[in-house]
């Protein structure tokens, strides 16, 4: 068996942490990471912002089964219904690294990673210019800040800022934990935000890339399952938990 990649700038999580996507399930999640509702926040403007906690949820049972069909009645939750409803669970994402086939952005100080079938449609690149044009004029000390900051709130990791001096990138530093991303501006439910380098398997025991921050899906529709690749905005998929933005925001530094 191949050795496993690690995704520079990530760290895997200890070794009771796991997600295995089942071949026609559930994601079994194993080590009890924490579990909440992440919602998309907006600044005055509108534009996506920050990350604010909501509803929590236990993951107590060995492993915990999440839905990832879209479909059950107890989300986050697997009820079973998978075998009951039409969906694809095949996962078809290449077995890459995610910056194998990544655009480069080279900037003054800064250039940016950017691997576009891993957008998950959060639309954290965008306020105050958009990321790709802040990296560009990155030798300005505001749209250096700026441009770290919107590729390093890409919850999927498809925009990674690095240093041009030390070539190392700039992340989060994530404890293994969930997020249901929720996203009122567009009416829509997301993905399953994976942080912390929590591996994530199949069945047969293959390993993805680990990765600091990435996102499966949850809605049953991405065309590269298990990763979310931004169908439940344009399907307006909700999960249906309703819970409310009451609780801690992301943090602010990276490093």
């Amino acid at each position: 068996m191949s050795k496993t990649k690690i995704e520079t700038g990530s760290s895997p999580a200890e070794e009771r942490f796991g997600i295995t996507v089942t071949e026609r399930g559930p994601l079994l999640i194993y080590g009890r990471p924490p579990l909440a509702e992440q919602f998309i926040m907006p600044d005055d403007a509108g534009e996506s912002w920050y990350f604010q906690e909501g509803r929590r949820f236990p993951t107590e049972a060995e492993p915990t089964a999440l839905c990832r069909c879209g479909a059950s009645k107890r989300k986050p939750y697997c009820d079973g219904t998978h075998e009951r409803t039409e969906w694809d669970p095949e996962p078809t994402s290449r077995d890459e690294a995610l910056l194998d086939e990544a655009e480069l952005i080279e900037g003054g100080s800064l250039t940016m990673t950017d691997n576009a079938r891993y957008c998950v449609f959060a639309r954290f690149c965008h306020p105050c210019g958009d990321a790709w044009t802040l990296t560009e004029r990155s030798d300005a000390p505001e749209a250096r800040q700026m441009a770290i900051r919107e590729a390093s709130m890409c919850p999927s990791g498809r925009l990674m800022a690095w240093d041009r001096t030390t070539g190392k990138p700039f992340e989060f530093r994530f404890a293994p934990s969930l997020g249901l991303i929720e996203d009122p501006a567009i009416g829509s439910s997301g993905g399953l935000w994976v942080r912390g380098g929590i591996p994530v398997r199949r069945e047969d025991g293959r390993t993805y890339e680990i990765r600091n921050r990435t996102v499966l899906c949850r809605c049953g529709k991405s065309a590269n399952k298990p990763y979310c690749d931004g169908t439940h905005a344009a399907v307006k998929w909700r999960d249906g938990l309703a819970g409310e933005p009451v609780g801690e925001r992301l943090p602010e530094e990276v490093c």
